[in-house]
């Protein structure tokens, strides 16, 4: 049988600690810089890479995914904060509902639309809990989904939203201050969401140091994303560390 994206994701957790994806955004990753960015990652051990962001606006997706899946054989999962970063190229779709938000177009509402087309295209979808975190400052995708964040003060609160999601089927958890975040997802959220919950944890938003990384490794998170720390930073020993940090750390078990 055929390895899906979704357990190929867990898998790593039992093996190194945790799956480190790196997420490229089209608007700021240029076509010419693909390639070297690519190998960056791989030769840093990542795991998978998402693509997409909030609000792309300057690139063709589909373009832009075949490029990265020229340059790899890891797998190309997309992050969709529209329809039209749907693309026949990927690997896998996070199948993402806004679950910390109640506007109804992000919880259930564009899924409606894009549902045939992902069966059309013959993608794996990943049912996705996206629960956006309060960070220090207002990102674009709590701008573009009108979603009020989880308040980081209020863990159980993260809790009770992902268990609801969990029992609604959700197979990822995925907890995210946002491109470009002053601050990361709670050490103290995480522990909670994994003391109450199954599923795997995927964290992201704000984890610029290896620090950073592994001690939400050790709270419990499944799978850590890492994306504008790059933009900021293009080094390969940077982002080994980065990787090391999610890989090595001992992760607490489903």
């Amino acid at each position: 049988m055929k390895t899906t994206c979704f357990d190929h994701l867990v898998s790593i957790q039992a093996e190194r600690g945790a799956a480190f994806v790196v997420l490229l955004d089209p608007d700021k990753l240029p076509l010419p810089e693909i390639e070297s960015r690519v190998a960056l990652c791989e030769e840093a051990s990542a795991d998978a890479f998402f693509v997409g962001g909030s609000l792309v606006h300057s690139a063709d997706t589909d373009v832009f995914v075949r490029q990265v899946q020229a340059f790899t054989k890891l797998p190309v999962i997309g992050f969709p904060g529209s329809v039209a970063q749907i693309s026949a190229s990927l690997d896998a779709v996070l199948y993402l509902s806004v679950v910390s938000g109640r506007n109804p177009d992000f919880l259930f509402g564009r899924h409606v639309y894009v549902a045939p087309l992902i069966r059309r295209l013959g993608l794996e979808a990943i049912p996705t809990a996206y629960m956006l975190v309060e960070s220090g400052t207002l990102t674009t995708a709590q701008y573009m989904s009108h979603s009020l964040p989880l308040p980081r003060s209020k863990p159980e609160i993260a809790a009770a939203t992902a268990l609801a999601a969990e029992m609604m089927g959700m197979r990822l958890l995925f907890l995210d201050c946002g491109s470009g975040a002053d601050e990361s997802v709670p050490i103290d959220m995480i522990e909670s969401v994994r003391a109450t919950c199954e599923s795997p944890i995927v964290v992201g938003g704000g984890l610029r140091t290896s620090r950073s990384i592994s001690d939400r490794v050790v709270a419990g998170a499944s799978v850590i994303v890492v994306g504008n720390a790059f933009e900021q930073a293009v080094n390969g020993s940077y982002i080994q560390d980065l990787a090391d940090a999610a890989h090595h750390m001992e992760s607490k078990p489903l």
